[in-house]
């Protein structure tokens, strides 16, 4: 058959019923459409143009292509492409970019028909797009401004950079996202590169007796199939607690239906995938455990052996204050129990990774000598800060064995694993940053870059190894569900006078980061209130459910939950007005967190109050919550980022640093600091995450990146300051700045340190108000957040857009359910993500209170922008119908429901 791809006329004799996004991938080279959910049809990223209309490549048979004409982003002609391009980065419509060439493709088609759509029509056509990052508000303004040009036949101006902290600095290689050009790990291709794919158990919970490889390896094409006997070093790998075997072996039990019990190498993924359906596996299947207080109980069978406390994965317990004082004060006294539920992170791009064996490598070692041995403290300090240092046997420094491309959040924690596994000193592994399609979190775990690891350094070939939709949904970890049991007081005038609340936590099958997880909902138990006593027990519970680890807000979201509806319980107890009784126990300068932590600067919660506050007493049905949320790991863990800056020539300068960008924006931070700093051309600035830089850093998490990579940049850049005052750039060639930031003066929750209590070097507050219909419906999130100093109003504003996003499908649409250690489903459309259409207005308010530490005063903005959110809808629905809600997803009400309520919460 025939037909025009591009322009060019094509042939093609293949099979009519391959998906036109295979053709365009693979026998095309041409990677703008992504795959994100093949053959799911749910997440609009293979979108191109067919005859006019945007189809779904991945659900587009080749045979509906005849006769007609294709258009990809490429095709769409130098004028358009600048257009969408600069319209995009302009309004900050881009984030991680993974979405948006399929979004640009649906846009071009409904534009071509209607050159002036409304901002509700534009949202319409999006609805077969989902994106994660933005919350569509810029994206809309992004199709808005680009229609307009269109329709007038004008250009739209390239954003032009200042390079300047606190200016709309464009983000750091937009364009090249916009227009699908930026290669994603799995748009990479290297020359005699194989596919390699897993065999996941087929149950929860079940003893492997045997596992029969001959049939996958009798297939034509195969190269090799490994289990976990195959595996080189120690296959027990995890970022804190080492305990998530790459693969179970012959004897063992799994643990979750995501654990791999083989791979298979192979010359095409289809017939990796082929393979891996025929391994034939014996199971003794048992019973999982998957309700978490059952799992604590002293008699449950223990999910993971190597744990001592049973199912206990950890627990966090302090008591401050004079508890028994505090409630001889109190007047009222709300009590709740809450629940809520496991979230996919629902990225963009799913799990992938290449693996290249470089030669002359030695001979795998079975195990790790003394001198190579990583203790748990050393993990859990790897988690926090990065290492890199030779542990092994005088391995030249740059002599690499595996070279691997990851789109993890900490490259220096993949370094880390990837040795473990294979049995290497470390700087025998060389780990480099894709900048990736989305994290959230959800890309903390080392996943397919181990297995891709082990691949190619036993077969001594590139492998690459991606996962689909249906898999990373069943294999990453998610949001944890978590159980509380909350207990808040009040005296008689509205001040708080004790928070004893009870936290348990399903953290599924292996550690991640789970005992962080808890342990973070228990420092942020009181929120962003002074409470003069508090009495805090968390624990994490191992199940055979799914892992659960790091998903933004981690586990502070759902703490804000459950305490900020008792405090309008507690205001509609005593009639008092519920943004007063806010305001007037609001933390400040001098005042204590949850974890008896004194807040020595920084405390912005009462001015995002008053941000709202004339907008809360005229909505008709409003529900308010505050927000607090750490910047920085702490807790005893150091944190700490290191940064290098080369001067190559005049025009080019490189800026080493170990942070993951994934559409927050740490590479255009990272830039707007030393352009800030130095007056250097932001233009010739060039940002590289690679661990053969040894710029050390740990995981990408706890909304860090910001200060830590800036403070260290500072570092860096104040000898090239002083230099630059007598040199050009030019003289300046070949010398290299090197700066470093730590914090290693945290304590954990219940210790001190020099007779002080320092959990986390800084926070983040917030505010936010969610105002409803006559109907009961979301129409407003007016979000007033304190991010220090705003460096870069698009990326505050896209951040918290999007973090809102998130929030809202966490209140009302957001769930994975498990049945028998099960997901009921693991296609993306029944994640419950809000879609365009879907989003109401948002309103973002920038304040500014500089924290001491931060610099130029910035605090993190990633995670806190949906820490008060499901709480503010909570409260909102409550004012609307008078239901207190105590699980999420919530429902939303019916109109006969009605309960019309005043400001302070008195009926009328």
């Amino acid at each position: 058959m025939e037909f025009w791809l591009n322009g060019e006329l094509k042939q093609f004799d293949g099979d009519p019923e391959m998906p036109l996004l295979t053709y365009l991938r693979l026998e095309e080279g041409i990677t703008s459409a992504k795959d994100g959910c093949a053959p799911q049809a749910a997440c609009g990223a293979c979108a191109v143009d067919l005859n006019g209309k945007a189809v779904l490549g991945c659900v587009t048979a080749m045979k509906r292509v005849a006769g007609g004409r294709v258009t990809t982003i490429e095709g769409l002609g130098e004028y358009r492409q600048n257009v969408y391009a600069n319209a995009f980065v302009a309004k900050g419509g881009v984030q991680c970019g993974y979405c948006i060439p399929g979004i640009v493709i649906q846009a071009n088609a409904l534009i071509n028909k209607n050159n002036e759509p409304s901002r509700d029509e534009i949202a319409k056509a999006l609805t077969p797009n989902l994106c994660r990052c933005t919350g569509y508000k810029k994206i809309i303004d992004a199709v808005e401004l680009a229609a307009e040009a269109i329709r007038k036949e004008e250009e739209v101006p390239p954003p032009v950079p200042d390079g300047r902290v606190g200016g709309r600095h464009p983000k750091y290689h937009a364009e090249d996202l916009v227009l699908g050009r930026h290669d994603y790990v799995a748009d990479i291709f290297l020359p005699g590169m194989v596919y390699g794919a897993l065999r996941f158990s087929d149950h929860p919970r079940a003893r492997v007796l045997a596992i029969d490889t001959s049939p996958a390896e009798a297939l034509p094409g195969v190269i090799r199939v490994l289990t976990a006997a195959d595996v080189p070093g120690d296959r027990y790998i995890g970022l804190i607690r080492q305990d998530w075997p790459l693969m179970i072996a012959v004897g063992e039990e799994t643990r979750y239906v995501g654990d791999v019990l083989a791979e298979v190498v192979a010359e095409t993924e289809a017939i990796a995938r082929a393979a891996a359906a025929l391994i034939r596996v014996e199971y003794e299947v048992l019973e999982p455990v998957t309700d978490m207080h059952r799992a604590l109980e002293p008699d449950a069978p223990v999910v993971n052996p190597p744990n001592p406390n049973g199912n206990q994965l950890s627990r966090t317990a302090f008591q401050r204050g004079d508890l028994d004082g505090a409630k001889a004060r109190t007047v009222y006294t709300a009590r709740g129990t809450f629940q809520t539920q496991r979230i996919e992170h629902g990225y963009m791009e799913p799990e992938c990774a290449i693996a290249e064996p470089v030669s002359g490598h030695p001979k795998p070692k079975r195990s790790f000598e003394t001198s190579e041995v990583l203790d748990a403290g050393d993990f859990q300090q790897v988690f926090a800060e990065g290492q890199t240092e030779d542990n092994g046997d005088g391995l030249a420094a740059g002599r690499e064995v595996i070279h691997v491309l990851s789109q993890s959040q900490g490259v220096y924690d993949d370094q880390i694993q990837i040795a473990k596994l294979l049995g290497l000193p470390l700087q025998a592994v060389r780990v480099t940053l894709v900048p990736n399609g989305g994290g959230f979190g959800g890309k903390e775990d080392l996943s397919v870059q181990g297995h891709a690891a082990v691949m190619a350094y036993l077969t001594g070939r590139p492998v690459k190894v991606g996962l689909t939709r249906d898999e990373s949904i069943a294999m990453h970890p998610k949001r944890h569900p978590i159980w509380m049991d909350y207990t808040v007081g009040c005296d008689a005038d509205g001040k708080l006078t004790y928070v004893k609340v009870k936290f348990v936590g399903d953290s599924g099958a292996y550690a991640s980061v789970g005992m962080k997880v808890l342990e973070r909902s228990a420092g942020h138990a009181t929120g962003a209130y002074h409470v003069p006593a508090a009495d805090v027990e968390a624990i994490a519970a191992y199940t055979n459910n799914i892992p659960c680890g790091a998903m933004r807000g981690f586990g502070v979201n759902q703490a804000a939950f459950g305490l900020e509806s008792c405090l309008d319980d507690l205001c509609e107890q005593g009639g008092f007005d519920r943004w007063q009784f806010r305001y007037d126990n609001a933390l400040q300068n001098g005042d204590v967190t949850s974890t008896g932590q004194i807040i020595e600067g920084g405390a912005g919660v009462r001015e995002t109050l008053l941000a709202v506050r004339d907008q809360f007493y005229a909505a008709k049905y409003a529900g308010l919550a505050c927000g607090i949320k750490n910047t920085g790991v702490g807790n005893g863990m150091a944190d700490s980022s290191h940064v290098s800056i080369t001067i190559e020539s005049a025009d080019r300068v490189i800026l080493d640093h170990g942070w993951t960008e994934m559409g927050q924006g740490v590479h255009t931070i990272a830039v707007q600091t030393l352009c800030n700093e130095t007056g250097i051309d932001p233009r010739i600035v060039q940002v590289r995450v690679d661990t053969a830089m040894k710029q050390e850093a740990g995981m990408t998490t706890a909304s860090r990146a910001t200060s830590l990579v800036g403070n260290a940049t500072i570092n860096a850049a104040a000898q090239l300051k002083e230099d630059l005052k007598t040199h050009s750039l030019a003289e300046l060639a070949g010398r290299v700045y090197k700066g470093a930031w730590v914090v290693d003066w945290t304590t954990k929750p219940g210790y001190e340190k020099n007779g002080k209590i320092i959990t986390h070097y800084s926070y983040s507050y917030a505010t936010q108000l969610v105002t409803l219909d006559d109907d009961g419906r979301i129409t407003k999130v007016t979000a007033a957040h304190d991010a220090g100093k705003i460096y870069n109003p698009t990326l505050f504003e896209g951040q918290l857009e999007g973090s809102i996003h998130m929030g809202l499908g966490y209140a009302i649409s957001e769930d994975m359910p498990m049945e028998n250690g099960r997901p009921v489903s693991t296609r993306l459309r029944q994640m419950g993500i809000l879609r365009a259409k879907e989003m109401p207005e948002m309103e973002i308010i920038g304040i500014e209170v500089p924290d001491p530490y931060g610099p130029y005063g910035a605090k993190g903005v990633g995670e806190i922008g949906l820490v008060p959110t499901a709480a503010a809808v909570a409260n909102a629905l409550y004012q609307f119908d008078g239901v207190r809600r105590t699980k999420l997803p919530m429902e939303l009400p019916k109109k006969e429901r009605v309960v019309v309520r005043t400001g302070n919460g008195a009926e009328s």
